[in-house]
């Protein structure tokens, strides 16, 4: 669509609600699209402004958003669906607009661990030969490092539960933990886990994209009653970002523009070699790159990136279900993530921005495990799981 054809659509019945919209973000790699929508006029373009609100723990950023300080932000999907359930807050009616990146995680380990970091059943073995239990970290109890760190273990043979001392650390200071010995490893987002590795102070075990290839990354999360309020304005903002999405998989010297962005105080503080290797990978040149950086990470892939599938919002609820953190009657899963995830709302911005829409709603994958999820039975998938610690 053209720019002109833009200024049509935000001058007519379909104008944002509101011209400035507060979102938050963390300082990590993936927040990419969220600050060059913002740099490059992505939300200007669509009639809204983007006032980018840096917050440095995931717990401050779903309070501030619960708390209407927020009207949106890049939110783990795990978090907003904890917050739907209820799970450690009061519950919460939220909803996804669209996802914003793909894969780009990663489990890193102390170095003390490297043996186990290239082979996860020796970390099985070190954990019930030596009667070990592991001080592990991730971002949020419900949220996706947690989610995956939790899978990654079991797939290994190592109970979470049992096996674990499972704690909750600021993206940011992971690597100076890791480094001062407060822990035997951790699941983050980059760049973390590179300065980790660069410090030498850990050895990386497995990337996300490992235990679930193309995962859902962060989502644009708002509570549910702001987009029943403001559907033109959550709709801006899906179409901007989209614009973002699509500019920074355009090409390998786009990310590495991002990165010379992401890398101020005001946003990443990060050296800028280590976010260029985060958002644009090892490749020297646009003929071998494939718009994916480090482990995977992708923002945007045609669309398949951004849209909000009901199944990733499932398959959240069934690891929660899956280690205790949900409890009670099983709920409806298809219909609590039609419900979450907006799909309404994003296939009108799509259009907007002249993005493709998939013909369906779910999507399959495998997993490190080799289980197969597709959000056809998801009763049946976490039940297959067994009791948590059993």
């Amino acid at each position: 669509m053209t720019l002109a054809g833009k200024g049509a659509w935000i001058a007519g019945t379909d104008r944002p609600e509101l011209e400035t919209v507060r979102i938050g973000f963390m300082p990590l790699a993936d927040c990419a699209p969220l600050v060059m929508a913002s740099v490059l006029g992505f939300d200007e373009q669509y009639g809204v402004r983007f006032a980018l609100s840096r917050k440095m723990s995931r717990t401050a950023m779903r309070e501030r958003l619960l708390g209407q300080q927020l009207d949106a932000a890049q939110v783990l999907y795990g978090l907003l669906y904890g917050v739907q359930a209820g799970i450690g807050t009061q519950q919460c009616d939220m909803a996804v607009l669209m996802n914003l990146n793909q894969n780009g995680q990663n489990i890193t380990l102390a170095r003390a661990l490297s043996a186990a970091s290239q082979d996860p059943a020796a970390l099985a073995r070190l954990v019930h030969e030596e009667r070990r239990r592991l001080t592990l970290a991730h971002t949020f109890p419900t949220g996706n490092h947690a989610m995956f760190l939790s899978y990654w273990l079991a797939a290994a043979g190592v109970d979470p539960l049992r096996d674990c001392q499972l704690v909750t650390v600021p993206p940011n200071q992971m690597a100076s933990s890791l480094a001062a010995g407060h822990m035997d490893g951790f699941c983050a987002g980059e760049p973390w886990g590179q300065r980790a590795l660069r410090d030498g102070a850990g050895i990386l075990a497995a990337s996300s994209e490992q235990v679930w290839p193309n995962h859902p990354g962060k989502a644009l999360g708002t509570r549910a009653n702001f987009a029943a309020t403001h559907p033109n304005t959550c709709r801006a903002m899906v179409a901007a970002l989209l614009e973002a999405a699509r500019w920074l998989d355009a090409s390998r010297a786009n990310r590495e523009a991002a990165a010379e962005v992401l890398a101020s105080p005001a946003y990443v503080n990060a050296s800028r070699e280590t976010l260029q290797f985060c958002l644009a990978g090892r490749h020297a040149d646009d003929a071998h790159w494939q718009g994916r950086g480090h482990n995977g990470l992708r923002f945007h892939a045609d669309g398949e990136a951004n849209f909000p599938w009901l199944s990733d919002g499932m398959w959240f609820m069934t690891q929660h279900r899956r280690w205790g953190l949900a409890v009670g009657a099983l709920p409806d899963y298809r219909a609590v993530a039609g419900q979450v995830n907006r799909i309404d709302l994003y296939r009108e911005a799509a259009e907007r921005a002249g993005v493709t829409l998939p013909d369906g709603v779910l999507r399959s994958s495998t997993l490190i495990d080799g289980r197969v999820w597709d959000g056809g039975d998801p009763a049946g998938y976490v039940a297959g799981f067994g009791a948590p610690g059993s």
